[in-house]
């Protein structure tokens, strides 16, 4: 049997079904709820840490303890028998932080407790549990070395993009621009404080904590508030850790007034940082292996100028390194993502700490081991000029901020990340409180259409885009651009549902209002003439549909970055007719380049980067390589099963070409 403090809801909501911070406490004791005592002490208990799980079997506790994940952190109460029997089998888990043994025969249990270094102390009196867990957890908290810190590791040379992460980094930079961006409303806190209300019902210390934020809190008091020990430092980053979207976006308006605070008391000199850290080997590895790169740090990063105070660790570890960064910063080299000594305005007045802004970049210099044992990062501060995502990332910014930013271009970002589900909700929010007839709401239409079309379901698009269009067709002249866009998307749908005749039809509706609006040689124009050579690639005109996907490409190359994936996309469908044509040698470079393209600017787990890979894995099959056909198909049902619904089409037609690759190699 098990039990948790921490109230659970039936809110549809995500952010009500799981731990929202890193932390949790589990207590296994087969009388964990025989006695006041012990029901005392776990209010106690969650006075430190929020959610507090009870256990009263082995197997219950064993299962919970497996479930969470090896980023997040547990402290474990056991009881000196249920110890002896759990302790062996979790201990070298990830997750796994400390435990104590709380008995009532401390000297028989100091003697098999001495060979399992996680176990912090034999405690007999339920007083002397709460100091200790209360003692080790302000520790691990000010110290933050036990943290698990979000780096995202990009590279600056197109051959090496072949992990997804740059493509992790440009889109985690646009959603915290969206963000800063977004405008205040007075309901932001509000939103952000019933969910916090929610989160640690039952628990009077912290929510006492919430209502002295919800009466007293102010914009030029956020560092004070993040400093301090509670609810929102916890909350936010594990959220940005995680990516939990609706817990970030709830926090938004925090995020905004950190940012400005920061950029008010921004370092006017080059200053030297530390900070100490426990990592695991892996990690470590990672980093030895990545001397020249680039990390983003996705997290608002603490550092210290002090060095002695950052090497005081908050325990021992032999599953752990000991590691210092040294980071030199000098603040000319950064205009977008400030840091500044918040000494004067934290909570914690002496801790000599320096803030660095969510999504600061570091050049990592070097990595090596002293004669003590310690590892150090040397790592520097990263101009804005240094690293040639830049291109890329500003023309991304700008696409994204042509519009007033709102739920709609919060909803945009979360599409371009291939996060559908999320996009949706938020362009849901948006239906209600909209007029019929206004325009933000046929652009909401025309987003919800998109993202039906993504999910395959090509019936629901179809009515979107058309309810998009008709309010569309009432406001706006017969030339406008918006116009174009909606024939567009409806010509894809067309071609999806194999009706080419409707879908040409669209498609050079599209073409005139925006060769009209437009010059021939327009970004936007270069979307319809890809469309166009859909069509005619699947009525075999093979030369007119490469003449439209090399004008296509030829647009783009003028106008955008070299690694848009608007160019990934050109190449993609160029290499697609080359296969067709039976030159499989120039079907397979245009197909790596795209490859190459979408790796480096989309997240690693995005659906056209397997729509890529099923491609190369056709050209493969064609000319007789069945290895490196299953291989390529394989990587891309791995992502579309991660990306997408069970039932899409996309992961059906996948599955097929695997069987029927297997088929050939018998």
């Amino acid at each position: 049997m098990t039990s948790a403090t921490t109230t659970t809801t039936t809110a549809s909501s995500a952010l009500y079904n799981r731990n929202l911070e890193t932390f949790s406490l589990v207590w296994l004791d087969s009388s964990i709820n025989d006695s006041q005592e012990n029901l005392h002490t776990q209010q106690k208990l969650r006075t430190i840490i929020n959610h507090l799980r009870t256990f009263d079997n082995s197997y219950d506790c064993e299962h919970y303890i497996r479930s969470v994940s090896n980023h997040d952190r547990i402290v474990i109460i056991v009881s000196g028998l249920s110890g002896r029997q759990l302790v062996p089998r979790i201990h070298n888990l990830r997750q796994v932080c400390s435990i104590y043994v709380y008995c009532m025969d401390r000297k028989t249990n100091a003697q098999w407790t001495k060979s399992f270094t996680k176990i912090q102390a034999v405690i007999i009196k339920s007083e002397d549990l709460v100091n200790q867990i209360q003692h080790d957890q302000i520790k691990r908290i000010k110290k933050k070395d036990d943290e698990v810190l979000p780096i995202n590791i990009f590279h600056t040379d197109q051959g090496q993009s072949t992990t997804g992460l740059n493509g992790q980094f440009v889109h985690s930079q646009l959603l915290i621009d969206c963000l800063l961006r977004m405008k205040s409303s007075r309901y932001e806190k509000n939103d952000l404080v019933s969910v916090c209300r929610e989160e640690y019902k039952g628990n009077p210390h912290e929510l006492s904590i919430i209502n002295d934020f919800e009466k007293n809190y102010t914009s030029y008091r956020a560092i004070w508030w993040y400093t301090r020990q509670s609810f929102l430092y916890r909350l936010l980053n594990k959220a940005l850790r995680v990516q939990n979207i609706d817990l970030i976006y709830l926090f938004r308006f925090f995020i905004r007034d950190l940012y400005r605070q920061l950029l008010e008391y921004q370092c006017s000199s080059s200053i030297n940082v530390y900070r100490g850290q426990l990592m695991f080997h892996d990690e470590l590895e990672v980093l030895k292996n990545s001397i020249g790169k680039y990390i983003s740090i996705n997290s608002f990063f603490s550092t210290s100028l002090n060095r002695d105070l950052a090497l005081i660790f908050s325990r021992d570890s032999d599953q752990c390194e000991k590691v210092l960064f040294e980071i030199d910063a000098n603040p000319q080299f950064n205009d977008e993502k400030p840091f500044a000594n918040i000494s004067h305005f934290s909570y914690f007045p002496d801790e000599s700490e320096v803030l660095f802004m969510l999504g600061s970049i570091f050049r990592l210099v070097n990595v090596y081991c002293n004669d003590d044992r310690l590892w150090i990062i040397h790592m520097t501060l990263a101009s804005g000029n240094d690293y040639d995502l830049k291109p890329i990332l500003e023309h991304m910014k700008n696409q994204h901020s042509q519009d007033k930013t709102d739920l709609l271009s919060f909803g945009h970002v979360l599409r371009d990340m291939g996060k559908f589900r999320e996009a949706e909700n938020y362009y849901r929010r948006l239906l209600d409180p909209l007029p019929t007839d206004s325009q933000e709401l046929g652009r909401c239409y025309h987003a919800l259409g998109i993202i039906a079309y993504e999910k395959g379901d090509y019936e629901s698009s179809l009515k979107w885009h058309e309810n998009a269009l008709e309010i569309k067709l009432r406001s706006l002249k017969s030339d406008d651009p918006h116009l174009a866009n909606s024939y567009n998307s409806i010509g894809t749908i067309y071609e999806k549902k194999q009706d080419y005749t409707r879908a040409l039809q669209s498609f050079h509706k599209s073409l005139i209002i925006l060769q009209q609006a437009f010059d021939n040689d327009h970004p936007k124009v270069a979307v319809c003439l890809n469309n166009i050579a859909g069509i005619y690639q699947t009525e075999k005109k093979y030369n007119e549909a490469l003449e439209y996907n090399q004008k296509a490409l030829n647009i783009r190359e003028k106008h955008l970055p070299a690694d848009h994936p608007d160019l990934g996309a050109s190449h993609s469908n160029i290499g697609i007719i080359y296969r067709c044509l039976g030159n499989y040698d120039l079907a397979l470079k245009h197909h790596n380049r795209s490859l190459d393209i979408h790796r480096k600017t989309l997240p690693p787990q995005h659906p056209q980067i397997a729509s890529t890979l099923n491609n190369l894995g056709l050209v493969y099959e064609d000319k007789g390589e069945f290895q490196q056909a299953l291989k390529n198909y394989e990587k891309a049902a791995f992502i579309y099963r991660r990306a997408l619904p069970s039932t899409h089409p996309n992961i059906i037609k996948t599955e097929q070409f695997i069987q029927r690759v297997l088929t050939k190699m018998k």
